[in-house]
């Protein structure tokens, strides 16, 4: 589908592409990695003829479209649904020109239009709309209503229904909420087309993507498979890289000795002359430089508190005007990994906030630990960032008391050296401004970290970073955030803001992912399409609701005995109260969180076993 050949670019004093070469199959949906600043964008304008190559040729099939999503749509008072249906040019010139058409060539126009099935174009739309988090009272409202953050979304909805022979996506998910993300990975897959995607999202390569095109020194290698695949096919080929120089160096090595020693000597001259030539013919292999990534500094708090942390009992949190999140009863202690989940305007920068002390309950109760410190990064912080301050600037406000040394030495540890420290805050990187902020909030050892989306400029190596750092930190954790990798490998607990207002979710992140696309998919068809569930076979129509509550009961009360089980196993260990009592103690606590949890879902499981035997069947427990 594309070829390029021996590419060569230059710009900004440095060669981004030297001699590259690679081909992707049609059809393909493939990932475009590399690091920071590599070229990936680049590569993207060099496709769409926005920059001129100074070697090579890129090539398409005559005609091939291209499609991709560089700016969001303007604020026009074309309504949404509109907006997204121009995207099919062709569509939309052979209904504009039904009006002007000769009646010889109406016959024509109409069999093109059900040859690309034109009539379901709007449904079409609508879903893919539905799945970026419009609503179907939003696709008649005009596009000047639209933020700029969701006017990106209609600029990849567009994109996604045009369905162009290349699509070019450009870190697609950082205009997006997690549930967004879940929908862009499964229509990803289903793209008919070839998709070309720059993304840092360790999942959607996995999932979507069936090849790695991997930038480095100028140059483009195609991997076959998802990013574990390519992960560990090219640490293989480091590996038997670098024992191949080493094999060679040695044997180079060898045969100097030998022209050393002997070529002054004359019954040996021919033979030292021919090792010579033997040398001058190995190839260089350059030897494998390991890319470092500067870690993230996360302290633990030095004494833990007491729990819970902070407990909400019926409490409501709004802005003045009618609540924002309303009937909150959570309970938050020092071991918490929550990651919460919510579409956006759910209300989770509100809780964020809330729990961060910015924000105070209207009605109900929260108790607080005095003691508490909380470190709350979000993105708001990175836009707000004067653009003529340097990291030095913004330590020296940080650390008033530290000598200029420690400031110093303090960047550099944040993985900004002396080159970086005194760059103004306009010339550094997304990266470098999410990473200074991020070590900045958790300097004070915070017993409780609030992190609203941290990963939306960090690369690959630098996600694997602060996931390493946040699970070596021992303090708590409430995660916002579209990557799902860090959601999973993060949050032990989540809990989704829905409805007004944020309750546990039953169930880990593959079930939420199984629910958002479900729920999309509904929302796809419409309130009058959306068909009945059957009841259950050999249940009465009466009797399936009861039976599906029963059954969701029986199966949660499966999954919290198991829990406490193990728990329960974990602490018959005699060893371990001598081994570790700090940790034996913590188990006790979960232990004693698990049986309240075992008694709650006893129970539901009692009510709903009742309320389906008063209804005329006899119950069963599994």
């Amino acid at each position: 589908m594309l070829r390029i050949n021996d590419l060569v670019f230059d710009a900004y004093g440095r060669r981004f592409f030297d001699s590259a070469t690679v081909a992707l199959p049609n059809n393909a949906k493939v990932g475009l990695v590399g690091r920071n600043g590599a070229g990936k964008t680049t590569l993207f304008k060099l496709i769409k003829g926005e920059l001129e190559p100074g070697g090579g040729d890129i090539g398409l099939p005559k005609a091939a479209r291209i499609g991709s999503v560089d700016q969001e749509h303007p604020a026009s008072p074309a309504p949404l649904l509109d907006t997204v249906l121009a995207a099919d040019v062709e569509r939309d010139r052979l209904l504009a020109s039904l009006d002007t058409a000769d009646p010889e060539h109406i016959g024509e126009i109409y069999a093109r239009l059900a040859e690309i099935d034109a009539d379901r174009a709007p449904s079409r739309a609508a879903e893919i709309l539905s799945g970026l988090g419009f609503t179907t009272a939003d696709l008649p409202r005009p596009m000047s209503e639209f933020s700029g953050g969701w006017r990106m979304r209609v600029a990849l909805a567009a994109a996604l229904f045009a369905e162009p022979d290349l699509l070019l996506l450009d870190e697609p998910t950082n205009y997006l909420d997690l549930e967004g993300a879940l929908w862009l990975e499964a229509r990803l897959r289903k793209y008919p087309k070839t998709a070309l995607v720059i993304s840092h999202d360790r999942e959607l390569l996995d999932k979507s993507v069936g090849y790695i095109l991997h930038l480095n020194d100028g140059k483009l290698d195609l991997y076959t498979g998802g990013y574990d695949a390519f992960e560990h096919e090219r640490g293989e080929k480091l590996r038997l890289q670098e024992s191949m120089r080493v094999k060679i160096e040695a044997r180079r090595a060898h045969m100097q000795s030998f022209v050393d020693r002997f070529r002054a000597k004359a019954s040996k001259a021919t033979q030292a002359q021919s090792r010579m030539k033997m040398i001058a013919k190995l190839p260089v292999v350059a030897a494998v430089l390991a890319e470092q990534t500067a870690p993230f500094r996360l302290p633990s708090p030095p004494r833990p508190l007491a729990p819970p942390l902070i407990r909400l009992e019926g409490a409501s949190v709004g802005y003045g005007g009618p609540p924002v999140l309303k009937n909150l009863n959570l309970r938050l202690d020092l071991d918490d990994r929550i990651g919460l989940l919510g579409v956006n305007g759910a209300g989770k920068s509100t809780f964020a906030k809330l729990i961060a002390g910015a924000l105070h309950v209207e009605h109900g109760h929260m108790h607080r630990d005095r003691r508490l410190k909380a470190g709350w990064f979000h993105q708001h912080q990175i836009e707000a960032l004067d653009p003529l301050d340097t990291p030095l600037d913004i330590v020296r406000r940080a650390l008033p008391e530290a000598s200029e040394a420690q400031r110093r030495s303090r960047l550099a540890q944040f993985g900004l050296g002396a080159s970086k420290a005194e760059t103004t805050v306009a010339d550094l990187s997304g990266g470098e401004r999410a990473r200074l902020l991020l070590n900045l909030v958790a300097m004070d050892a915070p017993h409780l970290l609030i992190l609203d989306e941290p990963t939306n400029h960090l690369d690959i190596d630098s996600r694997r970073a602060l996931l390493d750092a946040l699970n070596d930190y021992e303090g708590a954790v409430i995660l916002i955030t579209h990557d799902r990798s860090l959601m999973e490998l993060v949050a032990d607990r989540l809990w989704l803001a829905a409805d007004g207002t944020i309750k546990p979710f039953d169930g880990d992140m593959a079930d939420y992912a199984k629910f958002v696309l479900d729920r999309a998919r509904v929302a796809a068809r419409g309130p009058a399409q959306t068909p009945t569930q059957a009841p259950p076979r050999g249940a009465p129509p009466a009797l399936a609701p009861l039976k599906r509550r029963l059954e969701a009961a029986e199966a949660t009360l499966a999954r919290e005995t198991q829990a406490a089980a193990r728990l329960d196993a974990s602490l018959a260990d005699p060893a371990l109260f001598g081994r570790d009592p700090t940790y034996a103690a913590e188990l006790g606590r979960r232990r004693t969180r698990a049986q309240e949890a075992v008694d709650k879902a006893e129970a539901a499981w009692l009510a709903a076993a009742e309320a389906y035997e008063m209804a005329g069947a006899e119950p069963t427990r599994t």
